[in-house]
């Protein structure tokens, strides 16, 4: 907004600057016209001439005076009108003189002077009437383009060029009838609201002309051209831009000639100064792109809308800058298009990923087999044995925390507030669910929750009777809700650190314990208030953390902390000499047990008092003795990180949760297996295979991974020195490159998944990997803004550099390539859409309309005439990060900064196009990609390291340019999205 202002501001003054230099230029103009009214008077009397000479001298001071005074005050008004009575006043002035000196000639000659001097001397004063009207058209017809600095080149066709209109000849002699008018004028038609300028030669060309036409000897240079009226017509010397035009037996004149003593006249001629003077503004091409773009935002800042030209293209606006996209040649009317939602659909088939990095107390297993777990905005419930998977899909964001029911089938779950698209904090609440119909019972605590649910824990002594919840604001809300009722029984402030853990006492629901950095405390909970005991460390050093905690059978409570030990906490008689008088008694340290290296991350108790404990640094998962005497362990490989949580499947088997999103099943004996892994960091890149039911992911935690969409499993993972941000399948289906982040790239063998070649362009991070449809070319846009082509032999294991593509400004984000492999369509940072011809050398395509027609054999750029649609309202540049176009041309998918995927048509060419729109990743969505038979999509999510597989459902008929085509005659309806 600022910028707009100062470009406001600066137009303003170009405008004032230009009315001064048109004040100037034109009483420069007026000094040159007078000693062409004086060859005039010489021309025809000479004697009179020095009586005007006389004349002007006396009359010169005071005139002079006059408008001094009154240039003074007008100029203060507006220069433009002290100039107008400055130009009206010396042609009033020389017209006075003229006729009054040409009157006493008259007077003073003798009666009997011939009649030939007599007609002279009346010629001359209707000659003097001629110039006077010249005068006058002069001073009238300068404009603002006349403030142009010499030599300044105009725009074709800013030049007003004066014509008759056909078929106004009969109307304009009628008004002239109407107006009474004895002179023969017409009203003229202009090309333009800017009139030709005069120049300082008018003179001679004045004299050139007449010489041309014969008015005058170009031997005698004191003659002058005299206009002469005949008794059928004038006979008047042409003047250019200056004279009236002759045609026939009329005198074609310009309207701003007429006396100003006329309102109707004054208004047009104000209205062409008007006119003019938006005209200026047009000659510069910034300041016209810079209206454009203020007419564009002036809906709403970041506008997207479309701004259609007739046949031949349509404009949408990206922050401000301009996008040109050319309509192709099998649209007739694009005004006609109907944008309609896809008949396909998605219905989520596979969730990819575990959030174990940083939460704790979030996997159980359920009677009916199945381990409950969450990562991003889904709950899962995988069956362990039959490898099936249910989702819980009603929360609006990421998943924080959960909880199951003593009845083992009801289980409760706490998300994030999260913000919408405009900025604006969403509500986070509680969901209170049925694991077997997976049917929302209560939704608790909505609008009470602040930032988001931390930890919640159900009652077991009143066989769930209550809810106990932990928010995310500064001081931790601990509140306390019927489940039934869906009312707040309590609420107190807990603390200013973060807590970690929260859990009601087994055997009596008025005890409850929360632990977190550096504190345990024991709550009380009697008539709906709250009392608070602080455990006492005493003799013992003091954690930085108290990781988690559980309830022996006898009633104890055994806390793990940062430090790797088990503390043992019971009540016992206050210390009066420590306490004082009056003291209660207090929670204190009974035994101190060293169990891991690094954090006690998880405790997990067993029928029989048995106790399970998950180590941090040493990986280590050791069964403890009821009375802590460790009997077994065993120990984790180091590529699934630490323990973050146990849940006990049976007496033997357990499931564990990883610090790397990792969960493993196994026993003691038999060791651990990964049964669910994922990403630990965002993710970018994504690829799917051309022929198989495989795709790659790349991301931030440098790890690349091969996974296979029917057996949902992970077929191998490598880690690589830098991270991965891109990656593309070569067609032939063996190798598979990956783009880093430091311009690095390597080619993988999608069997061994060992790096058969290696290559750099450039020191900056690659953004986009793209094969030629035929294999024989490799695309890699980087963030140095060029694209590197490679030539692609051996079954893609040779790459030599065959050329690059230089013509961005800002660092590619999208590219593809033609169906016949010779062209690349790209995509930059900045919001070009630039064409490349690779078979000519690299070179960039100057005139994108040729490239209107051409067919990719994929669809990735977000920017493109058949993918306009897919803008959301009042969405900026950044706003959509991936889309990807379906093998069948159907339909595209899209994956925006919103952790939405949505599912258009294709080719939706028009604004606010319908979509069915899906939620499911609690981060940006980084990437789309269908599998090669289009039977599923894949999404990927940012931060939430979560990859989603969605089957595609429903067809409808006809491919994508049948549709296009019956849609060509049909309107376009409201859009709705669903």
């Amino acid at each position: 907004m600022m910028e707009v202002r100062l470009q406001a501001q600066e137009d303003e003054i170009t405008l004032l600057k230009s009315s001064l230099a048109d004040a100037l230029r034109r009483i420069r103009i007026h000094d040159q016209l007078l000693p062409l009214l004086k060859q005039q008077l010489i021309a025809v009397n000479p004697s009179a001439a020095r009586v005007l000479d006389q004349v002007c001298c006396s009359d010169g001071c005071t005139s002079s005076g006059k408008l001094s005074a009154n240039s003074a005050i007008d100029g203060n008004r507006h220069p433009a009108t002290a100039t107008s009575q400055l130009s009206d006043s010396i042609v009033n002035s020389a017209n006075g003189h003229i006729r009054s000196l040409l009157s006493m000639e008259l007077q003073t000659r003798p009666a009997t002077q011939d009649r030939s001097t007599q007609t002279e001397m009346t010629l001359l004063l209707q000659n003097a009437g001629q110039i006077q009207h010249s005068l006058s058209r002069c001073s009238q017809s300068l404009q603002l383009e006349d403030a142009l600095p010499p030599g300044q080149p105009m725009f074709e066709g800013t030049r007003a060029k004066l014509h008759r209109v056909p078929g106004m000849e009969e109307e304009d002699e009628d008004q002239e009838e109407d107006e009474g008018g004895g002179e023969h004028e017409m009203e003229l038609t202009w090309t333009s609201s800017v009139e030709e300028s005069i120049q300082p030669t008018m003179i001679q060309c004045l004299q050139r002309e007449d010489f041309q036409d014969g008015n005058c000897s170009p031997d005698d240079p004191g003659s002058a051209p005299v206009s002469v009226r005949t008794s059928d017509q004038y006979v008047s010397p042409r003047s250019g831009p200056l004279s009236p035009i002759q045609e026939g037996e009329k005198i074609l004149v310009r309207r701003n000639s007429e006396k100003l003593g006329n309102p109707e006249r004054q208004r047009k001629r104000l209205d062409k100064k008007a006119a003019s003077s938006a005209n200026l503004l047009t000659r510069s091409p910034s300041l016209e792109n810079r209206a454009k773009e203020l007419i564009a935002s002036a809906g709403s800042p970041g506008s997207r809308r479309g701004t259609y030209s007739q046949g031949q293209s349509i404009k949408m606006f990206i922050r401000g800058r301009p996008i040109t996209m050319y309509i192709p040649s099998n649209i007739h009317n694009y005004e006609d298009l109907k944008m309609e939602p896809p008949a396909e659909r998605l219905e989520l088939d596979w969730v990819y990923g575990y959030r174990g990095r940083d939460c704790r107390a979030n996997l159980y297993f359920l009677p009916t087999g199945e381990a409950v777990y969450f990562i991003a905005c889904v709950i899962v419930l995988y069956h362990i044995n039959n490898r099936t998977q249910r989702h819980y899909r009603k929360h609006t964001d990421c998943v924080r925390c959960l909880t199951l029911h003593p009845d083992k089938v009801r289980v409760a779950s706490g998300q994030t507030a999260g913000v919408d698209k405009d900025g604006k904090p969403l509500q986070p609440c509680v969901h209170i669910w049925d694991s077997s119909t997976l049917v929302t019972l209560q939704q608790i605590g909505l609008g009470t929750f602040q930032r988001g649910v931390g930890s919640v824990a159900f009652s077991f002594a009143d066989s769930g009777l209550f809810l106990c919840v932990i928010d995310d604001s500064n001081e931790h809300m601990l509140s306390v809700w019927d489940c039934t009722k869906e009312i707040k029984h309590a609420e107190v402030k807990s603390t200013n650190e973060a807590v970690l853990a929260v859990e009601f006492n087994p055997n009596d629901s008025t005890n409850i314990i929360t632990c977190g950095k550096s504190h345990v405390y024991f709550w009380t909970l009697s008539a709906g208030q709250f009392t608070k005991k602080q455990g006492i460390f005493g003799k013992y050093k003091k954690p930085k953390f108290i990781q988690c905690f559980v309830f022996s059978l006898t009633g104890d409570v055994l806390t793990g902390d940062s430090e790797g030990n088990i503390l043992t906490w019971g009540k016992s008689a206050a210390d009066v000499k420590t306490l004082g008088k009056g003291a209660k008694e207090t929670f204190q340290i009974m035994q101190l047990t060293k169990a891991h290296e690094g954090s006690v991350f998880t405790l997990c108790t067993l029928q029989g008092g048995a106790l399970l404990s998950g180590g941090g640094k040493d990986r280590k998962i050791i069964r403890w003795s009821a009375d802590l005497a460790p009997e077994r362990e065993c120990e984790i490989p180091e590529k699934f990180g630490a323990v973050r949580t146990i849940a006990n499947v049976d007496e033997e088997e357990l499931l564990v949760g990883t610090t790397r999103n990792a969960i493993l099943r196994g026993t003691f004996s038999d060791g651990f297996v990964a049964i669910v892994q994922g990403h630990v960091d965002e993710m970018w890149g994504l690829a799917t295979h051309p022929a198989q039911n495989i795709f790659l992911s790349c991301g931030h935690d440098r790890q690349v991974c091969l996974w296979n969409t029917e057996e949902h499993k992970l077929d191998w993972c490598i880690i690589l020195e830098e991270y991965g941000l891109c990656a593309d399948f070569c067609p032939n289906g063996s190798v598979v490159s990956v783009g880093l982040s430091t311009g690095r790239w390597v080619v993988l063998d999608l069997l061994t998944s060992e790096v058969i070649s290696e290559s750099t362009d450039g020191n900056e991070q690659l953004s986009v990997m793209r094969y030629s449809p035929d294999g024989s070319f490799l695309a890699v846009g980087s963030h140095d803004n060029f694209i590197y082509i490679y030539n692609v032999t051996e079954n893609g294991r040779r790459y030599t550099r065959f050329g690059r593509c230089n013509g961005h400004s800002s660092f590619i984000t999208h590219l593809d390539w033609s169906k016949d492999g010779k062209y690349i369509m790209s995509n930059s940072g900045d919001y070009e859409i630039l064409y490349w011809d690779i078979a000519a050398g690299c070179k960039l395509l100057r005139n994108r309309f040729e490239s209107k027609d051409r067919e990719w054999a994929s669809y990735t750029c977000v920017l493109g005439f058949h993918v306009m649609g897919v803008w959301l309202e009042g969405s900026d540049g950044t706003d959509i990060n991936a889309l990807c176009r379906s093998h069948s041309e159907r339909v595209v998918a899209v994956a925006d900064d919103f952790c939405k995927v949505h599912l258009f048509q294709y080719p939706c060419p028009k604004p606010k196009a319908p979509s069915h729109k899906y939620e499911g990743h609690g981060s940006h969505v980084t990437n789309v990609c269908f599998t090669h038979s289009d039977s599923h999509l894949l999404s990927m999510g940012g931060k939430d390291t979560c990859i989603l597989q969605w089957r595609v459902i429903g067809s409808g008929m006809g491919d994508s340019g049948e549709r296009l085509a019956s849609s060509t005659s049909t309107s376009s309806p409201e859009p709705v999205s669903s």
